[in-house]
Parts: structure tokens; C-alpha cells; sequence
């Protein structure tokens, strides 16, 4: 896809283009953006487990017209008995990244369906649970051809993930599965049917939470019932910082989503309205942003209640001033840095009312904690792996959240036009985020060609041990030996790379025109009436 989709009756962006077609759907049926996207994040979970499940966590930022968006924070905190003590007796001296014991926060996801269903009813959705669920339960029945990227990380992960419970029975009871296999999930179909039929409370507060709880303290996760039962997702007001060009809108912590302001915050104050696209300045520039906000970032983002400041206090004019003038648009910072890494998707719906959503479905880790219960076939999230055992504002603790890299966008424009977008990509979300919201806002490069445009990604990603400069080898290698020269650590790597992440994006224009844009990166499609 070359060009941005347009249509008018509606639109939903997803990595996986049977996920897409599920939301369609149910825009086609008379549903709004918000049971699209529900009907989309069970199908992706079910179509695209290597990358999110309804064992993991979601975000959400809804826009009605004339209304500021709302958020959705559905992130399930630590287990009760999951403290610094627990590990140690386990003889663990860090928390591990696979199996029973990585599986120790609660899911979140659904809560987070359950809010916002909640929104859809209050805008008038109507479209029954049992029918949001119904393309997701038809693809685990039936099956689903496995994806290439699905092999690929089956390959290269199954010696730390063979020894998780229900892990290879689940995805590769016959061995590493090849492009085209057909993957059938009876039982995490039949928890999505439940779900349908019963509603979604189920997860928390009914016979799957049970039955969730008892498969998991039987493998030897912290979690338990109580855990379960206490679990709400909560509506919240999301971040913001205005721009020259809008205002746009991310996630409050536990997740990065005010690095991702502040990026483009500090970009602005660069006064680089004049430079070229995808030139030195440009690119150097948010490269050069995203080292200031990644480590205000690491200094201050955690679990909410354990933050000393206000994350709006980071948007502030005073900070991003004061941010901006450190940054040399000459001379690279010197930048060794812990990354933060993530498997993810990002999913984007917008409704013929002007209803636009964006939201991000995951379980930290490609596959997660590995850890499938078997009666239920959910796969378990590893998000809790990030938090440490030592004092520090990510320690361990019994309902503290751990940091997260998923971070929603949303722009309301001052041309009229509401822009929905993001990606999967762990660290290298903010700087997707940054590349197609500059490329496609400031410069009025076509939605599609900011998506597929070569990217840049620093620090390290998907298990790989370098924080050089990534670049697709599709830059112009004069930009490439420039920001060299510069003092940037360069790897150039392929033309379309996964780690690059699976971006998306839908703009709504003000005479109903939608234009929407999935990544070659990914399996996705536009799907649109």
C-alpha cells in the first residue's frame, strides 16, 4: 500500500487484517468505534498471540467530537504475594523474564474492554457482547494460518520458552510451526465465547477467574483469586501538550506515554519548521528530543502513587524550554541506555459520528511469560518481569503497576482533524510515534508514505544487546554518514524491520473524509465502509 485508504462510512487500522475486518464489521452492523475496537482486540489476541493476548494489558484514549478524549488504564497491578521476599526464597536474584514466576501481575485487558464498553453504551452502542466476540471465537475454533513474524519468534524464542507450562502444547504441539500452519485454539476460543455469553466480569469476579486462578498457583504464579476480584480498570483524563499545530493526547503513567509528549514538545522548540523532510535536521533533532525525554523518563515514570511528581509537570512550557536549550543540533549525546523492551499492538478505529479510538493490547515480552492455562488457553503477560527487587521507584510490591512502554496517541488538530495513531515497538514506540505524527502533521506527508517512510530506532530491542542508532538502509546515505559525523553510533539494517515496530494510523478529516495507514512491517490491512 502506497497511498493512504480513504472512506467515509467508517475505518479500524490493525497488524493483523482479519482483526481489522472484525471491527469493519461491526461498524457495518451500526456499532461505534469503541465495539469495533473491543471486537478487534479479541480477534487480534486470538489471530496474533505472539505479539498480545487477553492475558496482558491494554490502554485507551476515546474521542467523542467537541470533547477532549478519555482514558482507559487497564493495567493489573502486582500479585499479593509477589514481594522482593517471595523471589529471594525462590532463590531468585532478579525477577525471571519466562515462566509461572514472570506471570505475576493481574490482566488487565478486559477490565479495560469492560470500561469501554461502558463508553459505548453511553454513546449508544448497542451491539451485544456474544456478537463483539463472535469473529475471535470463530478463529480460534476454526484456526488461523500462522504469520511469518509468528514463526520467525516461535524459532528464535522456544529455548527460553519450551520449559513455560502450556506453552508449547498450545503453539507448537507438532513442532515450530511453518508460514501457512493453521493454529487452532479450542479453549481460548471457548473463554471468549463465555465471555460473550456471561459479560466480561467474568474475568474478574466468575467461573474464568477461577478457573484462571487455580491454573496458575497450581504452576507456581503468585497470582490468586483475590488478585482476580479486586481488579478494576479506571476512566481517567490522559495526558496533553499543545503544539503550534493541536494538542495532542497520550497515556498517564505507569506508561511512557509523557515521554512521547515530550518528544514532540521539545521538537517544536527546536524551531526547525523550515528543515527538510527526513533531512539531518529533522531526523537528528528527535533523535536528539527522545534523549531528553527518555531520561526524565527513567528518572521519574512508575507506578503512579509512588511518583514524586506530576507527569503534566514534565509538559510544563517551563521543563520543555528548559529541556530544549541542552539540545545540540550539531553534536550528538553520548548515549548508552538501558532500553525497555515490548511486544505489542496498536489498533485504531474511527466511526462515521467522528468517534475515534487508539489503543494498545500486550504482554510485555514476544509470547509473554510463555505460561498458557490449559482449561482456559489464555497466555499469561510477563509485564511484572520489569519491575527489580531493590529500592527504587519500580520496586516489587503487592498491587504496584509496573512501568509501561504502551503509550496510545491521539491529536486533535487545529485544521478540524483528529488523528489517531501509534504502534508496537517497546523503546521505540515514542520515536514512531514522533517520525509519523512530524512527518504526516508538520511536513503533510500522506499518512501512508509517514508509515512506511524509513525509521530510526535508538537503544536496544527485541533481545538485541547494542543502544546503537538503528536506520533502515532506505535513508539517504548522505543522512546517514551526516548524523554519523554527528557523534551517532550508527547500525544500518534492513529495509523493512520488525523492530522497527507496526505502526498505524487513521486521520479524520473535517469533511468526514478518513484516511487510513497500515505498516508494511506488520500482517495488517485498512479495513473501511
Amino acid at each position: 500500500m502506497l497511498r493512504s485508504r480513504t472512506a467515509l462510512g467508517g475505518m479500524v487500522t490493525a497488524p493483523h487484517h482479519l482483526a481489522a475486518e472484525a471491527g469493519r464489521d461491526i461498524l457495518r452492523e451500526g456499532g461505534n468505534a469503541v465495539e469495533a475496537m473491543i471486537a478487534a482486540a479479541a480477534t487480534i489476541a486470538v489471530v496474533y498471540p505472539h505479539m498480545n493476548a487477553i492475558g496482558g494489558d491494554g490502554f485507551w484514549l476515546i474521542a467523542e467530537p467537541g470533547k477532549d478524549p478519555v482514558a482507559i488504564r487497564a493495567c493489573g497491578g502486582a500479585a499479593n504475594l509477589a514481594t522482593p521476599d517471595f523471589y529471594r526464597e525462590q532463590g531468585k536474584a532478579a525477577i525471571p523474564a519466562r515462566g509461572p514466576l514472570a506471570a505475576l501481575t493481574v490482566a488487565g485487558a478486559i477490565g479495560g474492554w469492560i470500561k469501554a464498553a461502558e463508553v459505548a453504551a453511553s454513546i449508544g452502542g448497542k451491539i451485544p457482547h456474544s456478537r463483539l466476540m463472535r469473529d475471535a471465537v470463530h478463529h480460534g475454533k476454526t484456526g488461523v494460518p500462522v504469520t511469518k513474524s509468528q514463526v520467525g519468534l516461535t524459532t528464535t524464542k522456544m529455548a527460553e520458552l519450551q520449559d513455560s507450562p502450556g506453552y508449547v502444547d498450545t503453539y507448537a504441539a507438532n513442532g515450530i510451526p511453518a508460514i501457512g500452519d493453521v493454529l487452532k485454539q479450542p479453549a481460548l476460543a471457548a473463554t471468549l465465547e463465555q465471555l460473550g455469553r456471561v459479560g466480561f466480569d467474568d474475568f474478574y469476579r466468575g467461573d474464568i477467574a477461577r478457573t484462571n486462578a487455580r491454573g496458575l498457583e497450581a504452576v507456581g504464579s503468585p497470582l490468586r483469586l483475590t488478585d482476580f476480584e479486586a481488579y478494576h480498570a479506571k476512566i481517567m483524563t490522559p495526558l496533553s501538550v499543545k503544539l503550534s499545530t493541536g494538542t495532542v493526547f497520550n497515556m498517564v503513567p505507569p506508561t511512557q506515554g509523557v515521554a512521547s509528549l515530550m518528544i514532540l514538545g521539545l521538537f517544536e522548540r527546536l524551531g526547525l519548521s523550515g528543515a527538510t523532510l527526513d533531512g539531518f535536521d529533522h531526523v537528528h533533532g528527535l533523535i536528539e528530543a527522545t534523549k531528553r525525554a527518555f531520561l526524565k523518563r527513567d528518572a521519574h515514570v512508575g507506578d503512579p502513587d509512588r511518583m514524586s511528581i506530576d507527569p503534566m509537570s514534565l509538559l510544563s512550557d517551563e521543563m520543555l524550554d528548559h529541556e530544549a536549550a541542552k539540545i545540540d543540533m550539531k553534536t550528538a549525546l553520548p548515549w548508552p541506555h538501558v532500553a525497555k523492551p515490548g511486544d505489542t499492538i496498536w489498533m485504531g478505529a474511527v466511526d462515521a459520528n467522528g468517534v475515534a479510538v487508539s489503543y494498545i493490547q500486550s504482554i510485555f515480552w514476544e509470547f509473554g511469560s510463555g505460561v498458557v492455562v490449559p482449561e482456559t488457553g489464555v497466555l499469561w503477560q510477563n509485564r511484572g518481569a520489569s519491575f527489580t527487587l531493590h529500592d527504587g521507584p519500580n520496586q516489587l510490591g503487592p498491587g504496584r503497576l509496573p512501568f509501561h512502554t504502551l503509550n496510545p496517541a491521539l491529536a486533535k488538530l487545529n485544521d478540524g482533524s483528529v488523528l489517531t495513531y501509534g504502534t508496537m515497538g517497546g523503546e521505540g514506540q515514542p520515536q514512531t510515534q514522533s517520525a509519523v505524527f512530524t512527518r504526516n502533521v508538520i511536513y503533510g506527508q500522506d499518512l501512508q508514505e509517514a508509515v512506511s517512510a524509513p525509521r530510526w530506532l535508538l537503544g536496544k530491542t527485541w533481545g538485541e544487546d547494542t543502544t546503537t542508532l538503528k536506520l533502515e538502509n532506505r535513508f539517504d546515505p548522505a543522512l546517514i554518514e551526516q548524523l554519523k559525523t554527528a557523534g551517532h553510533t550508527v547500525e544500518v539494517v534492513g529495509p523493512y524491520e520488525d523492530m522497527m515496530g507496526h505502526a498505524g494510523g487513521i486521520r479524520l478529516r473535517p469533511n468526514g473524509v478518513m484516511e487510513g495507514a497500515t505498516d508494511p512491517r506488520a500482517d495488517g490491512s485498512v479495513a473501511a465502509l
